[in-house]
């Protein structure tokens, strides 16, 4: 395939590799929200001379997923914040137990099969089959469309989410397996009577569904307790993780019963948020859950110190792996401009409140994908949440990259927003919910991209969204592909020119990979039904897609020879995660996330401590093409990071972050 052009030409910016690059088919998958802990708790190497920091290794959690004679380390704790927003505020005591977990904004109460033959007693899905099968799995995983589901209250039904009754009302104060310890008899008859709830559910098919963890910019910074004061050689971020629930059910997503956004009243009890103790659950795959990613890490290469690139959601830690940069809010011609109040975050807590943000509040009918707070000026002390973390970040031992990288009077994108084109380059006529808002959310981007750095080297480039062949066509369908998720879509080089050809459905990844014509550089998002979001999706769902994908670049040789698939999620989805957070800017980095490297190249059964996050994709890129970094302000400038034998996980020439080689090996190199 020839790389589309229309970007000028760009002189290398760094030495080239040791020999001609040896990766001729780079490929990555992108699923969404987990963190490592959530994913690889009990995961043991093959090879007893490979180390992982995980719930395991640290005795936080035992190989049954029970506590180990560590769990108090990962205990949460309460706090008070009635003031001001605090990034570290004043503890009040642990936990003395935690509440049950919630089934949230969106855990779905039925498999997507099932749902989507209750939609059609809506109209809206004729068929009654719209959610029965995906282009994602192969033929044998189609059935795990039919599996899961809460069997309880459903958001988006008008309803309010309820405690999940599949767990004791309280739980000890630590990590917990969320399937090994739902127990579906506390369920008794189920609470959703029919069409809701299908009896044909089993009580294995149901665990797999479980709630969505708060995972906003402000809330993930508040979450992990980051402190300066708290900077130890054992931890030199000071970041202790131990506000997880304490954030959840104090300000979550910001809905409560009876509220309006951007109206909504602080909660009155434990529960009054939708969250409960959610973030703290994990997946024992010491026990045989996730095989399929087990058997990649055993196979072939993991890191276990890989990091999403921003506090907070899917947007903007998307975006960062196309531009190792944060989006701005622009005009409709791409020059920054101040957004109206309503656009701009406020986590200053409301008056009589103990936490709860002022303005940070999901739209009511997105389910949290835009909000009426997603934009900050952090170049800016006196805006509500920024000299806290300002603050903080001053006071580290080591100096922020580009002093924070806020440019004056800019307001970055901070939690989802939506892009200013549709896929097929037209301008966007309505892309944020609140009726306030301008027609667009960020207006178009002018960030450079690892897209226009590739077309301008004649390398071959696309991204394959699935379900973006009917993204814009007024269909139920639609909803299923993530316009947040791709970086390119709302870049005005990209959209404007020939190049949003290489935007395209993951349809033509396999035909492309069946043809021999897989570009050099390949970004692959799956649709809402497999990206394994919690709630909305599950993770054998998504296991299934990462298996589709790899399964068809391995039955091509010529292609999988040469090839690396790096699989892994935009972010940490607000789980709890035990690593290691190098503070970067002001936006992150945030907290540890999953990295396979499947490839003959991969070291196998290795498990890679270097530091690295989504921009690491981008010094990878840039390091097998000879490509110099994007601009001055995106990460891929910082440097590989250095280390101590004796603290592998910590960069002794902090910030840096590496290029990911250290889970490759080349011959000749």
């Amino acid at each position: 395939m020839n790389a589309a052009c229309g970007s000028p030409g760009r002189p290398n910016a760094s030495p080239p590799p040791p020999t001609p690059p040896q990766i001729k088919h780079l490929v990555v998958v992108l699923g969404e929200n987990h963190s490592f802990d959530n994913v690889f708790a009990t995961y043991v190497p093959p090879d007893s001379s490979q180390k992982v920091w995980n719930l395991l290794s640290q005795g936080i959690v035992d190989q049954n997923g029970q506590a180990g004679p560590n769990f108090a380390a990962a205990a949460q704790h309460q706090a008070t914040d009635t003031v001001a927003y605090e990034l570290s505020p004043t503890q009040t005591g642990a936990f003395p137990s935690l509440p049950q977990p919630s089934t949230t904004l969106n855990a779905l109460p039925a498999s997507p099969c099932e749902l989507s033959k209750f939609l059609n007693g809506f109209g809206q899905d004729p068929s009654g089959i719209l959610f029965c099968s995906d282009l994602g799995l192969e033929t044998a995983d189609q059935t795990l469309l039919s599996m899961g589901g809460t069997g309880q209250l459903f958001y988006a039904l008008g309803n309010y989410p309820v405690p999940d009754c599949r767990y004791p009302s309280t739980l000890p104060n630590g990590p917990f397996s969320i399937v090994g310890s739902s127990q579906l008899n506390n369920c008794g008859s189920p609470i959703l009577p029919p069409p809701y709830y299908q009896s044909a559910i089993t009580p294995t098919q149901i665990t797999d569904n479980f709630g969505d963890p708060v995972h906003r910019f402000f809330q993930m910074w508040q979450q992990n307790d980051c402190s300066a004061a708290n900077v130890t050689q054992a931890n030199p971020s000071g970041c202790a993780h131990d506000l997880y629930t304490w954030v959840a059910t104090t300000v979550g997503w910001q809905i409560t019963a009876n509220c309006t956004p951007p109206n909504c009243k602080p909660p009155t009890d434990i529960q009054g948020t939708f969250q409960g103790s959610v973030a703290m659950g994990f997946y024992n795959m010491a026990a045989g859950e996730l095989p399929y990613f087990q058997s990649l890490a055993q196979k072939y290469a993991i890191n276990d110190n890989y990091h999403q690139f921003a506090m907070g959601g899917t947007g903007p830690n998307s975006q960062a792996i196309g531009t190792g940069d944060m989006f701005v809010y622009n005009d409709s011609s791409g020059n920054p401009a101040t957004p109206a109040s309503e656009l701009i975050e406020n986590p200053d807590p409301q008056a009589g409140s103990n936490n709860f943000y002022t303005n940070d509040s999901p739209a009511p009918d997105d389910l949290g994908n835009t909000s009426t707070g997603g934009l900050i000026d952090c170049s800016d002390s006196t805006q509500p949440g920024v000299k806290t973390i300002a603050s903080y970040l001053a006071a580290l031992p080591y100096k922020p990259f580009n002093g924070g990288n806020c440019s004056f009077g800019v307001y970055y994108q901070i939690d989802n927003e939506y892009p200013a084109y549709d896929t097929q380059g037209n301008p966007i006529q309505k892309g944020n919910a609140f009726p306030a808002g301008p027609d667009f959310s960020l207006g178009p981007q002018t960030i450079p991209t690892i897209g226009d750095a590739l077309s301008a080297a004649n390398v071959s480039w696309k991204y394959y969204g699935e379900g973006m062949a009917v993204a814009d066509k007024p269909a139920l369908s639609n909803e299923l592909y993530c316009a947040i998720c791709n970086p390119f879509q709302y870049s005005k080089s990209i959209m404007t020119t020939s190049l949003k050809n290489n935007l395209q459905d993951l349809s033509e990844f396999f035909t492309d990979v069946q043809n021999g014509t897989l570009p050099a550089v390949s970004f692959v998002k799956p649709d809402v039904l497999v990206d394994s979001h919690p709630g909305t999706s599950t993770m054998p769902l998504f296991e299934g897609f990462a298996k589709r994908i790899i399964d068809a670049v391995q039955a091509n040789n010529a292609i999988w020879q040469d090839s690396v698939i790096l699989v892994t999620f935009d972010e940490s989805g607000g789980w709890y995660d035990s690593g290691y957070i190098q503070p970067i800017d002001f936006f992150g980095d945030g907290p540890r996330t999953v990295m396979i490297a499947v490839s003959p190249f991969a070291k196998a059964g290795h498990v890679d401590h270097t530091y690295s996050d989504h921009a690491s994709i981008l010094k990878l890129i840039e390091h097998n093409w000879s490509l110099k970094p994007l601009s001055k302000r995106s990460r891929d400038n910082l440097p590989n990071p250095t280390n101590s034998a004796s603290a592998p996980y910590f960069p002794t020439n902090s910030p840096a972050i590496g290029d990911l080689t250290g889970m490759l090996s080349f011959s000749g190199s």
